[in-house]
C-alpha cells in the first residue's frame, strides 16, 4: 500500500507526515534494533574488546553507507519530483538508472575497503586486540557491499512515491530473521559454525540482500523501475527492420544508449546527493580523528564513544525517517509548485521529530546507567557511557532540527550548504576534543561532540529558513 502522489500535495500536511513518517520511522527504529541486538551480542559473548571492535569498525561503516546514502537522496530528490509533476515513467527510469549505478560503485567501493583494511585499523592506532576482531568484522561487511547499496536505492525508489509501507514490511522480516542469525552465526548454535564477530556482519548481508532482491522483484512489477533508455533500443531496433539496418550493429547502437542514459542518471544523481554524501565521508574520517584521541584513554573510553553513539542512534534514525518524509515531501510539492506547503512541510516534520527527542533528552539525563547496562556489565564502560549521554543530552534536543531540515534541503536538491555547514562545524571537534581531551580527559571530547552537533541543528533551521532551496531545479 502507498500514499498517492496527489495526497502529499493536496492533504492536511500533519496527516500526510504522520503517513508517510509513521512507516520510515518504524523502518529505521528496526535497524537500530537490529545494531543494539549486535551490539548485546557481541558485548556480552565477546565481552569489552568485542565491543570496542565494532564500536571503531563502525565509524568505517558510516562511511562507506553514506555514500549510498548520498545516491539515495538523489534518487529521492529526482523521482519525487518527477512524481510530482505527473511524470511516473521517467521517475521509473531514473531510478533503475541508479539502482545500476549503486550496485557497480558499490562493489568497487566494497573491493577497495576489503583490501583497505589493514591500513584502516592502522591509522585509527587501536589495540591489538581490538584491531583483530574489528578487521573479521569490517572485511566480510566490505564484501557485501553491493547489496547494501542495492537496498538503499530500493528503499528510495519507494519513499520517492510516497510508499513507506512497503519499505517497513521488506525490513521488519529482514530485521526478524537477521535477530535470529546474530546469535546462531555469532555463537556456532546448533550445525551452524561458529564465525564470532564476522557472523554478526554476514547475518546483515544474507537477510539484507534478500530484502533487496524482493524489493527490486516488487518495483518492477509495479512498473517503478525500468532501466534508462531501453524504450529507445527497442525503437531503433523496430525500425532497423523497416530500413534494413544491420540488427546486429543497431544492437550495439542501443546497448550503448542504455549505458549512456545510466551514466547520465548517474550524473544527475550525484549533483544532489554528492554534497551529502562528501559530508558522511568527511564526518567518518573526523569520527577517525576522534578515536585517536580517545584510543589514549584506553579501551573502555573507545567501548563509551561507541557505545554512547548506538545508544543515541535511536533518536537519531527517528530523525532520518522523519528527515526522509520531508524529502519526499517536499520534493513532491516543488515538484507541483506548492513552494508556500513545502516550506511549512519543513518545519511541521521537524517538530514532529522534537517530542521523542525531549523524552531521549531527559532520560539520557536520569538514568544513563541503565542505558548502558543493556549492552555491558563493565563498571568502567557504563561509567565513561553515563558521562558520554549525560553530556549530550544538550544536543539530543537539536538533533531533530539537523537532520529533519537536511532531509527537507536535499528533498528540495539544495544539498552544497548543508554540507559545507555541516563539515565546517563536525571538522571543530578535533582541535577542539584534542585541546578539551588534555585538560579534562574523554569529558572534553564528549563536550566537543555535543557543542559541534547543537550547532550544527541551529545552523539547519537557518538555512532552511534563507528560503535559498525555493530556487533549485532538478
Amino acid at each position: 500500500m502507498s500514499v498517492a502522489a496527489g495526497a502529499l500535495v493536496d492533504d492536511a500536511l500533519p496527516r500526510v507526515i504522520r503517513r508517510v513518517a509513521i512507516p520510515a520511522v518504524a523502518s529505521n527504529l528496526l535497524m537500530t534494533l537490529f545494531a543494539s541486538m549486535d551490539a548485546y551480542w557481541v558485548g556480552t559473548r565477546i565481552g569489552p574488546d568485542g565491543l570496542a571492535a565494532v564500536s571503531t569498525a563502525i565509524f568505517w561503516v558510516w562511511l562507506v553507507v553514506s555514500i549510498a546514502e548520498g545516491v539515495a537522496l538523489g534518487v529521492t530528490a529526482l523521482a519525487a519530483r518527477r512524481h510530482g509533476e505527473g511524470r511516473g515513467d521517467e521517475a521509473a527510469h531514473v531510478a533503475g538508472g541508479a539502482l545500476v549505478f549503486a550496485l557497480a560503485l558499490g562493489a568497487v567501493v566494497g573491493v577497495a575497503g576489503a583490501l583497505s583494511v589493514d591500513t584502516l585499523f592502522a591509522f585509527m592506532q587501536t589495540p591489538p586486540e581490538v584491531t583483530a576482531l574489528a578487521r573479521d568484522y569490517l572485511r566480510t561487511y566490505f564484501l557485501g557491499l553491493p547489496l547494501i547499496y542495492g537496498y538503499f536505492c530500493v528503499d528510495a525508489t519507494f519513499r520517492a512515491s510516497g510508499n513507506t509501507r512497503t519499505p517497513l514490511i521488506l525490513l521488519s522480516i529482514s530485521v526478524a530473521c537477521t535477530l535470529l542469525l546474530d546469535p546462531v552465526l555469532i555463537l556456532g548454535w546448533g550445525p551452524a559454525p561458529e564465525l564470532g564477530i564476522a557472523g554478526a556482519a554476514v547475518a546483515l548481508l544474507a537477510t539484507r540482500g534478500a530484502a533487496f532482491a524482493v524489493g527490486v522483484t516488487i518495483l518492477r512489477r509495479r512498473g517503478m523501475l525500468k532501466a534508462p533508455g531501453r524504450h529507445v533500443g527497442r525503437e531503433a531496433l523496430q525500425l532497423s527492420e523497416v530500413d534494413g539496418a544491420p540488427v546486429g550493429a543497431v544492437a550495439r547502437l542501443a546497448r550503448l544508449g542504455e549505458v549512456r542514459s545510466i551514466l547520465a542518471v548517474a550524473r544527475r544523481v550525484l549533483r544532489i546527493g554528492l554534497p551529502t554524501a562528501v559530508t558522511g565521508v568527511i564526518f567518518s574520517f573526523i569520527y577517525v580523528a576522534l578515536t585517536r584521541t580517545t584510543t589514549r584513554f584506553g579501551t573502555p573510553a573507545l567501548a563509551a564513544l561507541g557505545l554512547g553513539h548506538r545508544i543515541e542512534s535511536w533518536l537519531y534514525m527517528i530523525g532520518v525517517g522523519f528527515g526522509a518524509t520531508a524529502a519526499a515531501i517536499v520534493g513532491q510539492n516543488l515538484g507541483a509548485g506548492r513552494v508556500d506547503r513545502a516550506e511549512r512541510a519543513g518545519w511541521i516534520t521537524m517538530l514532529f521529530a522534537m517530542a521523542p527527542a525531549l523524552l531521549m533528552a531527559i532520560v539520557s539525563l536520569t538514568i544513563p546507567e541503565r542505558l548502558a547496562l543493556a549492552f555491558t556489565d563493565d563498571p568502567t564502560v557504563v561509567d565513561e557511557t553515563a558521562m558520554y549521554l549525560r553530556i549530550n543530552a544538550l544536543s539530543q534536543l537539536l538533533l531533530p532540527a539537523e537532520i529533519v531540515l537536511e532531509g527537507a534541503l536535499g528533498g528540495a536538491g539544495d544539498t552544497v550548504p548543508p554540507m559545507i555547514t555541516s563539515t565546517l562545524l563536525t571538522a571543530l571537534r578535533i582541535p577542539l576534543a584534542a585541546w578539551w581531551a588534555a585538560l579534562w580527559g574523554p569529558v572534553g571530547i564528549w563536550w566537543a561532540i555535543s557543542l559541534t552537533a547543537a550547532g550544527r541543528g541551529v545552523a539547519m533551521m537557518f538555512l532552511w529558513r534563507s528560503g535559498r532551496w525555493k530556487h533549485k531545479t532538478v
